[in-house]
């Protein structure tokens, strides 16, 4: 009989370091977001923006290092802005994201919460970036959320889950390798097409009225594959392949929510559509 555990940790640690890899190493790498230009609790909301941001990072992100380039980029544009930390592992630092998506979602909502009660705002806006851009939809459909949050961005979403370019494919053929991710790193299990969590976050539909939905994909995406399965199919959905808006962009998974300066021009007139403007390849200027 081959020794099962001989080959199931290898694989799962595998999974886990196939997502690690493809996340960049920053000088920040702190436990809580700055407390100066974001996360600034005695910012209030203004007329021309009367919601605050909410950003929520992905999967092995943080509340600094996923958003060095937008949380500057909204908030110089007048934004309250605000991140969290949420789904951290016990005895793994810096690295989150890792902990069961429902739960993820349990903290989300007390952070918006807070959000609304410091700001004096009726409703926030959401911006996340892969599991960041799907978890939310959770707290919208089973948590309450709908009535609290006006807009949902999502920058390379994984919202019916992900095959990780087929390697997910493999975990059949390992018995037993699907309760051990599950067990080792459930936010990551979670995330996998055909989970127990996305079939009920998706169940009946992937959108919840009331909430105006973005989509921001890129067709170079290697993490959530395939990159069309992040498009929602709701009535109030915009869905945007970057690439249609400007065919040089070449950003993949990690930089279009890392510094894409064209998927946060798409951010920007999501939060803002009255005052909207063309997304070109001259918008890394903007």
């Amino acid at each position: 009989m081959l020794p099962w555990n001989r080959v199931l940790r290898p694989l799962a640690a595998a999974l886990l370091t196939a997502a690690v890899a493809l996340v960049p190493a920053t000088a920040a790498h702190a436990s809580a977001a700055p407390t100066s230009g974001w996360n600034d609790y005695s910012c209030k909301s203004s007329a021309a923006h009367p919601r605050p941001v909410v950003l929520v990072h992905g999967t092995l992100g943080n509340s600094v290092d996923n958003w060095l380039g937008l949380a500057p980029y909204l908030e110089s544009r007048g934004y309250c802005v605000f991140s969290l930390d949420y789904g951290q592992l016990s005895g793994v630092p810096v690295f989150y994201g890792l902990g069961p998506i429902d739960k993820s979602a349990e903290q989300l909502s007390a952070f918006v919460d807070k959000v609304l009660a410091a700001t004096g705002a009726a409703k926030a806006d959401v911006v996340g970036h892969s599991q960041g851009g799907m978890m939310p939809r959770y707290y919208l459909r089973f948590l309450g959320g709908a009535a609290k949050v006006n807009a949902l961005v999502g920058i390379a979403p994984d919202n019916h889950g992900t095959d990780l370019d087929g390697l997910t494919n493999l975990l059949p053929y390992f018995p037993g390798a699907s309760d051990l991710l599950s067990s080792s790193v459930p936010g990551l299990a979670d995330q996998i097409v055909g989970s127990a969590f996305l079939t009920k976050l998706n169940a009946g539909g992937d959108t919840v009225p009331g909430v105006h939905y973005t989509v921001i994909a890129s067709k170079y995406d290697e993490v959530v594959t395939p990159y069309t399965s992040q498009f929602l199919s709701g009535s109030d959905v915009h869905n945007v392949l970057i690439q249609n808006l400007c065919s040089l962009d070449l950003s993949e998974h990690v930089l279009m929510g890392l510094s894409d300066r064209l998927a946060f021009h798409e951010v920007a007139n999501a939060l803002d559509p009255a005052h909207a403007t063309r997304t070109t390849c001259a918008s890394v200027l903007s």
